[in-house]
């Protein structure tokens, strides 16, 4: 009773029942590639739950103390409190070491999770108009999960972070004119210094983490003010939007997927050891890990700077050192490119509609091709940072590893952009819904330009639509001079349906198409299989016996 009053109370003062039933009316796709973003944000709330816990027992600061812990091997060591209280969440307090390993698998999740989602925003073209704000929100929510998972690993003031720390420390003071001024303000002075740890934790704890939380909330509003972009389908359109309502459907769906996220990244916590500092040991200047990586996301700069050439050069009377280019230039026209990418297509195009149906990704093969040779591009830089780990276990010369990796950092981009270009345009022209069904008709028209398989010429004025059914069946429809004729049957694969209408049609091209409305779809003819077959026969042979000895039986009962 009391609830019920407050909530009329609330209701006729805000008018929540409207807003509440608009919302949870609301509809959301049902495409899988959609959860990536929902995986991000479900990463997002493990890490502050995880971070919240971990700033209860973390000292940032670079103190010396006698370390007097549970870990043998380091007691009575001199370190640094940051480091102390490290090694003391990992031993000493419970379900510390589950919290920050977690902690640490999350972070990894978060931004692989980012990438997914930018990726299938750039291949299905969810970025173009009214949705480039989003893009910008997005890629600037990359930029920060970068910035802030390299804060993070980097504040226990181990070994291995204090080479990352030195290195990035290196790559700022190489920005030409202000980069000295960036080092003062982001590490506090010449590295190593007191102030590098303090400043860190203010950034990774409360900075970015508000920065993050009002992002998303921006971006969520304008997925809610806007309509959810959707793939191409039966009643999809520019004006409609089919799949579930946010509430029940949509709202169990996602809850599973967070119940799901916590369980695998408090699993991987617990099962599979990361980051272990204590192994480390406390940070040295005088000392350098190796060999030594850093998180796989950061891991393409490091591998950039042990790929690339040294060359050094002045701009205007100052020197431009060589960690310039491979650190700072490529970062910044990589993200200058991503950020003006939804204008730089528009340019292109040129396309200036509003767009709520996505492409599907062969219908633009070229940027397959940028985005095949840019992720394999950075793919090799990042294989690049493991270089001397291959050289370990492989027992080859580091050398020999590194020019092997330059070679083919300048070559296998374009090699599989290229691939990358010749699928596209095949599953473009030819009728195939995916690589396993391409043929080599398919390719052949792909290669030479063609809008689809068979020689169009020949019948210009007709052309046969094909599609699968619901059910995952196929069926075909002959539309020419006004007229048009449907199969009769479905059929099981693409290739039987696609034979059967060449048979009827020859030399008519077949194009793929969404199952018409209306069209009553008649069931498969399924040949029985050879296990069935083989039944059949066994029941026939035990029925025949059976019915010769009960007429045996009869007989004698008659004599």
């Amino acid at each position: 009773m009391i609830t019920r009053r407050l909530y009329r109370a609330l209701d006729s003062r805000l008018g929540t029942t409207s807003v509440g039933r608009t919302a949870l009316a609301k509809v959301f796709p049902d495409h899988w590639t959609f959860m990536f973003g929902e995986l991000a944000l479900y990463c997002f709330i493990a890490l502050v739950l995880t971070g919240t816990y971990l700033t209860l027992f973390f000292e940032p600061s670079t103190s010396e103390k006698i370390y007097d812990g549970a870990y043998g091997p380091l007691a009575g060591s001199e370190v640094s409190s940051a480091y102390a209280s490290t090694v003391s969440l990992s031993f000493d307090v419970r379900a510390g070491l589950l919290i920050r390993q977690a902690h640490h698998w999350a972070a990894l999740l978060f931004v692989g999770a980012i990438v997914l989602h930018l990726l299938r925003v750039f291949f299905t073209g969810a970025f173009r108009r009214p949705r480039e704000i989003n893009w910008v929100i997005g890629m600037t929510m990359l930029a920060l999960a970068l910035l802030n998972g390299f804060t993070g690993y980097s504040m226990p003031d181990d070994l291995l972070s204090g080479t990352g720390l030195r290195i990035i420390y290196s790559v700022v003071l190489s920005i030409p004119v202000v980069g000295s001024w960036i080092a003062l303000l982001a590490f506090g002075g010449e590295f190593p210094t007191d102030a590098t740890t303090p400043r860190l934790y203010i950034s990774h704890v409360f900075i970015v983490p508000a920065i993050f939380a009002a992002l998303i909330s921006l971006h969520l509003a304008i997925i809610i003010r806007q309509k959810h972009s959707q793939f191409p389908g039966p009643g999809r359109n520019e004006r409609t939007v089919v799949g579930s309502r946010l509430w029940p459907a949509y709202t169990v769906r996602s809850l599973s997927l967070a119940t799901g996220v916590l369980a695998v990244v408090f699993a991987l916590g617990g099962l599979v050891q990361i980051n272990p500092v204590w192994i480390y040991g406390p940070f040295n200047p005088a000392q350098a890990t190796s060999p030594a990586q850093p998180d796989w996301y950061v891991a393409w700069g490091d591998g950039a700077l042990r790929l690339f050439p040294r060359i050094e050069f002045h701009v205007f009377g100052h020197l431009v050192p060589a960690p310039f280019l491979p650190a700072v230039g490529l970062g910044t026209v990589t993200f200058m490119l991503l950020y003006a990418w939804p204008w730089l297509e528009r340019w292109r195009t040129p396309d200036r509609a509003e767009h709520q149906v996505l492409e599907r990704p062969r219908e633009r093969p070229w940027r397959v091709a940028i985005g095949a040779w840019a992720l394999t591009f950075f793919a090799v830089l990042l294989v690049a940072a493991a270089d001397d780990i291959i050289a370990r276990l492989t027992a080859m010369p580091v050398t020999g590893i590194l020019r092997t990796l330059q070679i083919l950092v300048c070559t296998l981009p374009f090699v599989v952009a290229a691939v990358a270009f010749g699928v596209a345009r095949a599953l473009k022209a030819g009728t195939a819904s995916s690589l396993a069904e391409l043929t080599a008709e398919d390719v052949r028209a792909g290669l030479s330009g063609a809008d689809g398989p068979g020689p169009a010429d020949e019948a210009p004025d007709q052309s046969i639509q094909l599609w699968r059914n619901p059910d995952g069946t196929w069926r075909w429809r002959w539309s020419g001079g006004g007229e048009q004729l449907t199969s009769n049957e479905a059929y099981l694969s693409r290739d039987e349906a696609v034979a059967a209408a060449r048979i009827a049609f020859a030399g008519v091209p077949i194009d793929r198409a969404d199952p018409p409305e209306g069209v009553i779809l008649p069931g498969p003819r399924q040949e029985p299989g050879w296990g069935t077959r083989l039944a059949a026969g066994v029941v026939w042979v035990a029925l025949a016996v059976w019915g010769r000895r009960r007429s045996k039986t009869d007989d004698r009962t008659e004599v």
